[in-house]
């Protein structure tokens, strides 16, 4: 059994889905879209000074752009790969998540901030 038969629905929607996140992980990569990062826009002010907008934003869509490629992967290989790389795939994108979040709570702070 493989990842098409079990896949239900139109394959445009996933199509559609991969385009809007390529789109924002390039956005973000640019250092932009700081906005889109759900705890940082809703921070208070001198919560924002601790971080660097723009190694949070890089952070969050390089790790958007993984999830995006391991997406894109996954429907253009459909037809070959097993249905169990499902729950694989689903893995990764949580470990990337994990990743994401612990790069952004370290690597991504300034230096002064620890004050």
């Amino acid at each position: 059994m493989t990842l098409a038969d079990t896949s239900s629905g139109p394959d445009w929607v996933v199509w559609i889905v991969l385009f809007l996140i390529g789109i924002l992980s390039i956005v973000l990569i640019s250092g932009h879209g700081g906005w889109l990062i759900a705890g940082y826009n809703t921070a208070s002010e001198k919560e924002k000074a601790r971080y660097d907008k723009k190694k949070l934003c890089r952070t969050v869509g390089i790790g958007l752009a993984a999830a995006d490629i391991l997406i894109l992967v996954m429907e253009l290989f459909e037809e070959v790969l097993p249905a169990s790389f499902a729950g694989i795939g689903a893995g990764l994108i949580l470990a990337d998540c994990l990743i994401m979040i612990i790069l952004g709570n370290t690597i991504c702070k300034k230096k002064d901030s620890t004050k």
